[in-house]
């Protein structure tokens, strides 16, 4: 039986366009970035791709470190009928100091914690806890430790709870001083943490309370999985676009507000400075070894034109809306939702390969503190090199090199 021609072509064509469409697909879940680093694909196997020669001061990561801390065990005759409530407020840098304290506090009170909300800068910006951290996994790392309700009962007002002031890293003292007389008192109370020091140096001496601080710090905030993926999406589209070194990339916290309002943009002298402009974080890692290939994500939301100084010299350099799902960018990059990609920021610069914080801070700290955690021990702190080159082992971050950090009391 003759085939017709016609047939035959319109069959070929079909198949091209189903074809054609799938790859678009496959392509448009992210955002184009140029003719070179569309060749790396999400999908592709990059272990495979990868060149064996970094270019870079590229260093393995150390092994993980076991948890130190023994998890205490909470005996229901001890347990009270009181309350703990607090809100968490300012940033996953915050939050995870925050959570640490009510921890310590509720434990040393033998109360109850309750689930708290989460408070953004804007006093409208208020989420649920499990818009952003998993609840679960929350209350079953704290099981048996402390007991944790969901919400307030219903027979407890609000208005009723005393507030009282918390510095963060709470002492016994301070909450036999301060707060176990209002609690003992009015029966519940709110926390409000307040933050005297952003150090997160380890103290000379271990306290009682340390191995609650510890658990409450690194054993109990674990992301939602629809923010987990998020994060997993973006470390994994930037190390495909890191063909060239390994998969690895560097994750710099430079937040241009943050530049202007403390004055960075300009050059100073580096053993005052407690931030670095765009320009001079370029000139440092270029310094210290990183090559033109290198791969770079910056904390700044949205691509500013203070930032083109530094994609000069490392032209693979990104911020979230150029590496972020498309189908994510309504719901993490919208205006509303800038403690959502604070969030993303945290975890995404405890995942990456080298950390520079241009910006000194709690962010820093913390990040520190879960880095040392994972064995991530490779946080670069710029300074200003008066030569053309330097070893960057002479950066590496004064709590990795003094092992000064909160994290080696509770990790070993």
């Amino acid at each position: 039986m003759a085939v017709d021609p016609r047939q035959v072509l319109a069959g070929v064509l079909t198949i091209t366009m189903f074809v054609m469409l799938g790859d678009m697909i496959k392509r448009d879940h992210f955002d184009s970035l140029s003719v070179e680093d569309s060749e790396a694909s999400i999908h592709g196997t990059r272990k495979q791709s990868l060149v064996s020669n970094g270019g870079g001061p590229w260093k393995q990561d150390a092994e993980s470190l076991n948890s130190c801390w023994t998890k205490p065990s909470l005996e229901e005759a001890d347990e009270s009928q009181g309350y703990v409530t607090f809100s968490l407020t300012n940033g996953p840098e915050y939050h995870v100091s925050q959570i640490a304290d009510a921890v310590v506090i509720a434990r040393y009170l033998r109360a109850t914690l309750v689930l708290p909300d989460i408070r953004g800068s804007d006093p409208a910006d208020k989420r649920k806890f499990e818009d952003v951290y998993d609840v679960e996994q929350f209350v079953k790392n704290l099981d048996g430790v402390v007991k944790v309700e969901k919400s307030l009962p219903s027979k407890v007002s609000q208005r009723n709870l005393a507030v009282v002031k918390v510095p963060s890293r709470v002492t016994e003292e301070h909450i036999a001083d301060n707060i176990e007389p209002v609690f003992r008192s009015k029966g519940n109370v709110r926390l409000a943490t307040y933050f005297p020091s952003v150090n997160m140096k380890k103290t000379k001496e271990n306290s009682n309370i340390d191995s609650i601080a510890c658990l409450g710090m690194f054993g109990t905030l674990e992301l939602q999985p629809e923010v987990n993926g998020v994060v997993e999406s973006m470390v994994e589209r930037l190390r495909t676009l890191s063909r060239k070194s390994n998969g690895q990339f560097i994750a710099v916290d430079l937040r241009v507000d943050i530049l202007e309002k403390k004055g960075c943009q300009g050059n100073g002298d580096s053993k005052s400075k407690s931030c670095y402009g765009p320009q001079e974080i370029a000139m440092f890692l270029r310094k210290i070894g990183f090559n033109k290939d290198t791969t770079i994500y910056l904390t700044q939301p949205r691509w500013d034109s203070s930032l083109d100084a530094l994609k000069d010299l490392f032209p693979r350099t990104y911020t979230k809306e150029s590496i972020m799902p498309i189908d994510k960018k309504a719901k993490f990059l919208d205006n509303e939702n800038s403690e959502l990609e604070k969030v993303i920021d945290f975890y995404l610069c405890s995942r990456s390969d080298v950390f520079v914080p241009a910006i000194s801070g709690l962010f820093y700290a913390n990040v520190a503190g879960k880095r040392i955690a994972s064995g991530k021990t490779q946080i670069l702190v710029p300074a200003d090199i008066s030569g053309s080159s330097a070893s960057s082992t002479d950066y590496i971050s004064h709590y990795v090199s003094k092992k000064n950090h909160f994290a080696y009391s509770c990790f070993c």
